[in-house]
């Protein structure tokens, strides 16, 4: 529920709501004398019984409201009466279905409805029909309020019928759970068989069944079903329902002892309107038993014997319990969001009952309850009314102060900001009714009455507000009655019309009898409290150049620093800024001043007193509020020339009389001092990109900055142009740089530049400008990110490299422990964005102040976020069929969220799209030995050259690199062993995929060469040649002595080979048989072999294939 009631009162629980509203268009002020009539029907004694039925009408009522019926009774609309005017019988049917179609919207809670139409007459005038009743005009119809009882007794007999139903319902256990519109969602899936979820229906449904109890009239029944429902809710802990139990208890305990009503609005609730068998059983406080109807107590699941309810039950509530019962079904309220309207509603029922009580205390400690409650986005008319209502309380319980505070808050709120058509009248009418709470009165006899009453502050605001109001009302003749209060105003006035004649100036005027009058100052018009000399920005200001001694020092004393020269120049030392302003630029003073007058003051022609050098004053005039606090007034000018400069103080003009007011005469102000120097003038630089500007960097003073993203390896040229903007000319120009990123590791540089062309173009003059091209690269290490990665291994590949571990293996073999790469959680771990910052510093001079060795500095901040494009998450190597070759395979994964194309030189493109991982093979032909730095630059270089295209930005190129996951293993892989190794069988260079053919009985040369590519001499080494047969099953057989013969010895013997020399060994071989053989040569274990790394002696395995004489030739 969002739009609170806030004229309710706890007669209201008795009451049945209807709805009146016009229908189609109806005239307003008809409507509403219809509306009197149909209201002033408001209670109906029901025939055949002593009871009466209380109504209560309203024009606009909330469909949203009306879903809080079934918590509270009297919330819901079980009455509808619609006026309409029908002038002819084809209007009729449409009027009908617009009828049908305003019962709709009430349609669920309805229990009867009217229609009234006015100016029909015919034969559908002539129908008689029981819910619609036809008068010819709005002025004959004689018999609304009869038509209207008719229309309460109908709801009567509904109401009691449906008591009936719920009190003597037979349902057993099965009872409806009754609940809040918010509580609906908290109740899907409870166990409605539990014997707590049983209660609670219990609890809910005697409350509602007292609700139609007190709606009936039937006070005493009421009563026994609120407290049976509070014992009931209570033992659940259903605390919404429970404070709502208690309300409805606290309200039939007011009906009992205010028959009068608690609200003090007009047309209340006329005593005595109880039935008399009511009044006969009603007892006053200090009663103990209720007399009830025990075969109206039958309820559902509880017993229908009454009598032990009897026995417990209380009678009304005493009128001190009445406050506790309100005050902890507030405090129930309050534990749900949901309920601030309830909430608010029950503490305002509340205050009405303790203003009847005299407890105002308690009533100002529950109204201010009601102002913290928050009850979301108001409507300004819902504001106003919360307002008045607030104020009307605090009267009613005699806080007259508190009540004008509030209805002033209402009067502002009329005419606030956000309302299109702000209601000066009633802003106006609403602050003279907050007089009287100030103490303020509007006859000026009441002022010469005794000592002055109330706060003079406030009374004043008040009246300039009443001043304001009247004029923005179109009304000057209360304007100006309200402003002949205020005698300040008035002479301030009366000083300006005298100035508009003859301006006061600041010069002695001499009288004819010699006396002199000497000018008078207004330094209290405004009051100034502090002067601050500020700082040129920061592109601005100077600097001085770095070994040149400044010009002040004292070359008659050989020490650096002297206290005794600082101790005779104290004071004028004391004032000296340490800063500098620049010739010719515009510089700045800055004043907090405040207007203490309690009207709005103009300050005309106001800027600064100087001496020392030529300084122009560019005078400013402002307006202050009144009243306003300090307010910080900035005052500018231009030093002519060079020197320091004084500020002496500042001259004005308030209410046409000039004033020159120093700083020497004014007491109170604080000053960090008040010379500065000013040095020679510069030239003046303004710097524009070809990129858009950003916030600057945190940890800089910078001129500008400039922010873009790219992805890692991608190079960007930024445009700065530069362009002289001031008098003098530009002669000297330098740029630097300054990475302010440490964390991340860079490959290359950040930031390239050439400025041999700029500076080409100085020097540079006025309004002339220069460009000057810069390189961004962004290339960093992503390769910190290994320890987060899952291992490659189980894919079956054989691996001769270390192999990397990657997050990539979650690609391609998903883990059941693991979340897929695709998840937004697993992208975060390692597609995460770095971060570089840099400063680029120009550093330029020219004119007088270059001379004096001053120059100025412009910074521009560049920031770049850069995305990883793709990951070499893993990188291993394979032998090749050739010893001169190896595979290097790339586990290649695509980070980003497009397409990307890899290149490399001599092999075909690999296309990956987005979050994709493929393996990659590239044929690599190892390469020579050389110096060991040399090595590792080179092989790690000819790895890098991956170019990566994105298909989305057709214009990007970048370089991928895999520098961050080679490691010495796979570079030893990469390049060829330092010893070279050729065997040579029958003529035929063997490699790993050559088959050497020979005959059987012939005699096969054997020759092997070793090439000494290393820094050092080695040998001397043995070999050995041993023959075998591999069977391809897993079984090798070495014992060939019947088979193959060795002609000569089957060991070689290889002497000291020098750096870049080669040995060679060679001897023969006999083949007895026909087959395929393999030679296996072995290195003896000797001292000189085991010194060198294994790698070295890596022989490729020889495979020959022995064939007869015929099957030779043929072949």
């Amino acid at each position: 529920m969002s739009v609170p009631d806030y004229m309710q009162c706890a007669e209201d629980h008795q009451t049945a709501l209807v709805v009146v509203q016009p229908m189609g268009i109806v005239p307003e002020d008809q409507f509403f004398r219809i509306y009197k009539r149909i209201a002033s029907v408001s209670q109906v004694s029901i025939r055949d019984s002593q009871r009466v039925l209380f109504i209560r009408y309203r024009h606009h009522y909330p469909p949203e409201n009306n879903e809080w019926g079934d918590f509270q009774t009297h919330r819901k609309v079980v009455g509808l009466i619609s006026v309409t005017s029908c002038t002819t019988t084809k209007e009729w049917p449409q009027t009908s279905d617009r009828f049908q179609g305003q019962k709709e919207v009430f349609g669920s809670t309805l229990y009867d409805s009217r229609l009234l139409v006015f100016g029909l007459q015919g034969e559908v005038a002539e129908q008689q029909r029981t819910d619609v009743a036809f008068y010819p005009s709005y002025d004959d119809c004689p018999d609304v309020e009869k038509r209207v009882e008719d229309f309460v007794e109908s709801i009567f007999i509904v109401l009691e019928s449906k008591r009936l139903d719920r009190a003597t319902d037979k349902s057993g256990d099965k009872i409806q759970l009754l609940c809040a519109p918010f509580e609906k969602k908290d109740f899907v899936g409870l166990d409605t068989d539990s014997r707590h979820y049983k209660k609670r229906c219990q609890g809910r449904m005697r409350k509602h069944v007292g609700d139609l109890c007190l709606q009936a009239g039937m006070l005493q029944d009421a009563l026994v079903h609120y407290h049976m429902a509070v014992e009931l809710l209570r033992s659940v802990n259903d605390f919404l329902w429970l404070g709502a139990a208690l309300e409805g208890l606290c309200s039939a305990s007011v009906i009992f002892h205010y028959p009068g009503g608690t609200a003090w609005k007009s047309g209340a609730r006329k005593p005595g309107v109880s039935s008399a068998a009511d009044a006969g059983k009603r007892h006053r406080p200090g009663a103990q038993e209720v007399l009830i109807d025990p075969g109206a107590l039958t309820t559902n699941g509880i017993s229908a014997d009454t009598s032990t309810e009897i026995g417990r039950a209380k009678n009304c509530l005493s009128q001190e319990d009445i406050i506790e019962k309100y005050k902890e079904a507030i405090s129930y309220y309050g534990k749900y969001k949901s309920a601030g309207v309830i909430e608010l509603e029950a503490c305002i029922k509340a205050v009405r009952v303790l203003a009847i009580q005299k407890r105002a205390r308690e009533a100002s400690e529950c109204l201010q309850n009601v102002v913290y409650i928050n009850l979301g986005q108001l409507s300004e008319e819902e504001k106003i009314q919360r307002y008045s209502v607030l104020s009307e309380l605090y009267e009613l319980i005699g806080f007259h102060r508190k009540s004008a505070f509030f209805k002033r808050v209402a009067a502002m709120q009329c005419v606030a900001p956000t309302i299109p058509e702000p209601g000066w009248k009633a802003c106006y009418k609403l602050l003279l009714e907050t007089l009287p709470g100030y103490s303020l009165s509007l006859d000026p006899k009441d002022f010469s009455k005794g000592t002055h009453r109330g706060w003079a502050a406030v009374q004043l605001r008040l009246l300039h507000e009443l001043v304001y109001a009247s004029r923005r009302m179109g009304n000057p003749g209360l304007s100006v009655r309200h402003l002949s209060f205020l005698l300040k105003k008035e002479v301030t006035q009366s000083l300006e019309n005298y100035t508009s004649k003859c301006p006061g100036g600041m010069e002695v005027i001499s009288l004819p009898d010699g006396l002199k009058l000497p000018p008078v100052s207004f330094t209290k018009l405004p009051i100034v409290r502090s002067v601050s000399l500020l700082n040129l920005p920061v592109s601005l200001r100077p600097h001085k150049v770095k070994g040149l001694l400044g010009q002040g020092m004292s070359s008659a004393s050989p020490f650096i620093y002297s206290p005794i020269t600082m101790h005779s120049r104290g004071d004028e030392r004391s004032k000296k800024i340490d800063f500098q302003w620049v010739q010719g630029d515009v510089c700045e003073v800055q004043l907090m001043v405040y207007n203490p007058m309690p009207f709005e003051l103009r300050v005309e022609n106001m800027g600064l007193l100087t001496s020392g050098v030529d300084f122009e004053s560019l005078p400013a005039a402002l307006s202050l509020p009144a009243e306003s606090g300090l307010y910080p007034v900035t005052l500018v000018g231009v030093p002519r020339t060079a020197g320091n400069i004084t500020i002496n103080g500042y001259h004005t003009s308030v209410f046409g009389v000039s004033s020159d007011c120093l700083l020497e005469g004014l007491v109170g102000v604080k000053s960090s001092g008040c010379m500065v120097e000013v040095v020679p003038s510069l030239p003046r630089l303004q710097l524009c990109t070809s990129l858009p500007r950003s916030a600057h960097l945190s940890s800089e003073d910078l001129s500008t900055s400039v922010s873009l993203r790219l992805f890692n390896g991608e190079m960007q040229q930024l445009t700065i142009t530069l362009e002289n903007i001031g008098t003098e000319t530009l002669n000297t120009l330098e740029l630097t740089s300054k990475n302010l990123s440490t964390k991340e590791k860079l490959f290359g540089e950040f930031l390239t530049w050439d400025l041999q062309d700029a500076l080409s173009h100085l020097p540079l003059k006025s309004g002339q400008s220069v460009s000057i091209p810069v390189n961004i690269s962004a290339k960093l290490d992503f390769s910190g990110q290994e320890n987060l990665l899952h291992d490659l291994n189980d894919d079956g590949i054989s691996v001769t490299g270390l192999p990397v571990s990657s997050p990539l293996r979650q690609v391609l073999k998903p883990r059941a422990e693991n979340k897929p790469v695709g998840s937004d959680a697993s992208k975060n771990e390692f597609n995460h964005v770095k971060m570089l910052e840099a400063v680029l510093t120009f550093k330029y001079s020219g004119g007088a102040g270059q001379v004096e060795g001053y120059s100025r500095e412009l910074s521009l901040g560049v920031r770049v976020d850069v995305e990883p494009s793709v990951f070499f998450t893993r990188v291993s190597t394979l032998p090749a069929t050739s010893t001169r070759q190896c595979h290097l395979l790339l586990d290649v994964f695509n980070s980003t969220e497009h397409e990307l194309t890899l290149s490399a030189k001599n092999n075909q493109d690999l296309v990956l799209h987005a979050s994709e991982c493929q393996r990659y093979t590239h044929t690599h032909t190892q390469t020579p030995p050389s110096l060991e730095g040399r090595a590792k630059k080179e092989d790690r270089k000819n790895e890098k050259g991956k170019e990566v295209k994105s298909k989305k930005r057709k214009k990007l190129i970048e370089k991928a690199s895999v520098e961050g996951v080679l490691n010495q293993l796979i570079l030893e892989h990469l390049q060829l062993a330092p010893l070279q190794w050729d065997v040579v069988v029958n003529g035929k260079p063997c490699d790993c995929d050559v088959i050497a053919d020979c005959r059987v009985g012939d005699a096969v040369p054997l020759e092997v060469k070793l090439t000494n590519r290393s820094k050092s001499a080695v040998g001397p080494f043995s070999l050995t040649v041993v023959p075998f047969q591999d069977y391809q099953n897993g079984v090798q057989n070495y014992d060939l002595q019947d088979a193959v013969s060795f002609i000569g010895s089957n060991t070689f013997y290889i002497s000291t080979v020098k750096p870049t020399e080669n040995s060679v060994c060679v001897g023969a071989l006999l083949f007895l048989y026909t087959g395929d053989f393999y030679l296996n040569i072995k290195f003896q274990d000797d001292s000189t072999a085991r010194d060198l790394p294994p790698a070295w002696f890596c022989l490729p395995s020889v495979h020959v294939k022995a064939q007869d004489a015929v099957c030779a030739q043929a072949v």
